[in-house]
């Protein structure tokens, strides 16, 4: 494990908004390289100074290429660097004598390879930051993406800023989860890819992102840590300020030694982490695709409950039924409605089929106007703190002679979950089964982002609704 040597300290803020960035190691021949992704991302979000770096060329994609960092004539504050890990002290010469700010180090084959020699190269790369008064991202990461500096390492990621900030250890979820939650709502203020962590680490961040006017919400994909009491302190001091979600990586043996393998991660014992997650009131989350979920829940859920209770409104026998195992078993109640109330909704249900009890079950709950007297009468029970729609099949495809095509069905429904939201005072959320059909597919994801325009959460089935609002209740309640 690298140890630090004395900081000589640059806010991390002023990393987060470059003026100009050079990409050093950028190849013509390689057209799927990260370093060409990086230059063709910042070109097609606008960024305002953008300098390829690689002698053996004069020109890359439409942009001047030069030599070196020191031929720039620009102002250059972060540099990403995908050039062999060999030629990394050199380079860091050069970001010293241009004035960086920040060097990120998409290069692997450091200590992660588990060669002592390569641990030893981190140790003089971080000695020779701490001289040249800049910062080091990674290395063996994807580094940096700021939306609102339009800093971005891929054109695929959405560029509309948002309150939430991300920090992984792993590239690959610092890529992929603003990617698949995009079309959900989430937005991104801030997403930070530090791999290895020779210098700026999870700790760091996490005692910046509080104070940070842009962020609301703090996700984190975190291995290991390298000290366990700066990590606690770091860990309280934000939870206590702002909602922090962590998926922990690494809980078996094997990915333990995946992890080191990864990142060159220790990491810590999990029931110690457990209990420091706890002990700060931080949200865990058993992997990344729940951590999506919390964060719709936390980003659209609103007003966020302070109980457990719940109701479920939909159609489909089987499903319903489902439906309450899922809510209880993940710690959601589902108070049972009392006689007057289920003699209510048998005034405009159909009784044939229909479960009153608590889920609540019909066939005319296919229609926007059943839903919405449903819910104005289950809404007043007051141990019922949230109201969550689903359909057991998808509700949008061509079943039933297209009765529920986005065409007839969309505007409709968001009409009746915005006044039953406004009327009960109650959250609405939505669970909606992806279709499996492509044409089902396309009105499925126009549903959902109508949903999603009108704020309302939507989760992809009702397990993960479950699971998501029982971490939120719980965090809510501390």
């Amino acid at each position: 494990m690298i140890r630090y040597v004395e900081r000589r300290e640059l806010p991390l803020a002023e990393l987060f908004s470059p003026r100009g960035v050079a990409v050093v190691g950028v190849t013509p021949a390689e057209k799927g390289a990260f370093a060409t992704q990086v230059v063709q991302s910042l070109k097609e979000a606008g960024f305002p100074a953008i300098y390829p770096v690689n002698p053996k060329y004069t020109e890359f994609l439409g942009l001047p290429c030069y030599p070196s960092l020191r031929a720039i004539p620009g102002v250059v504050d972060h540099v990403v660097v995908s050039i062999p890990a060999e030629s990394a002290l050199a380079l860091l010469d050069d970001c010293a004598a241009k004035g960086v700010k920040s060097v990120h180090f998409f290069t692997g084959g450091f200590s992660e390879s588990g060669y002592p020699e390569r641990a030893e190269l981190e140790r003089a790369m971080l000695a020779k930051a701490r001289d040249g008064g800049f910062r080091i991202i990674g290395p063996n990461c994807v580094g940096l993406t700021v939306p609102g500096s339009r800093l971005v390492i891929r054109v695929d990621m959405p560029l509309e800023p948002g309150p939430i900030a991300f920090i992984s250890q792993s590239g690959g979820h610092a890529c992929d989860v603003p990617f698949h939650s995009g079309p959900r709502g989430l937005r991104f203020s801030k997403v930070v890819s530090y791999g290895n962590a020779l210098d700026v680490d999870e700790s760091e961040l996490l005692e910046y992102l509080p104070q940070d006017p842009e962020t609301e919400i703090i996700a984190a994909y975190i291995e290991g840590v390298r000290d366990g009491r700066h990590f606690l302190g770091a860990l309280q001091e934000a939870a206590a300020r702002k909602p922090v979600v962590i998926c922990k990586g690494g809980t078996t043996e094997v990915g333990r030694r995946s992890a080191h393998g990864h990142t060159a991660s220790l990491t810590s014992s999990v029931p110690v982490f457990d209990a420091v997650c706890r002990q700060a009131n931080a949200i865990q989350v058993e992997d990344v695709e729940e951590l999506v979920d919390v964060l719709v829940a936390l980003r659209f859920v609103t007003p966020r409950p302070q109980g457990t209770g719940v109701s479920v409104i939909g159609i489909g026998g089987g499903p319903t039924v489902q439906a309450g195992d899922e809510m209880e078993k993940e710690g959601l109640h589902l108070p049972r409605l009392s006689a007057g109330v289920q003699a209510e909704l048998r005034q405009f249900l159909p009784l044939p089929g229909a479960i009153f009890s608590n889920p609540v079950d019909a066939t005319a709950l296919l229609s926007p106007e059943a839903i919405s007297a449903t819910m104005r009468v289950v809404g007043k029970v007051p141990d019922v703190h949230m109201l969550i729609y689903h359909l057991g099949f998808h509700p949008v495809s061509r079943w039933g002679d297209g009765r529920l095509c986005s065409a007839t069905f969309l505007q409709a429904a968001v009409d009746t979950f915005t006044e039953a939201q406004r009327v009960t005072h109650k959250p609405v959320l939505l669970a909606l089964r992806p279709a499996p059909d492509l044409d089902g597919m396309k009105d499925f994801l126009a549903t959902q982002e109508a949903f999603v325009e009108a704020g309302f959460p939507v989760f992809h089935s009702l397990r993960g609704a479950a699971k998501a609002m029982a971490r939120v209740v719980a965090w809510n309640r501390a």
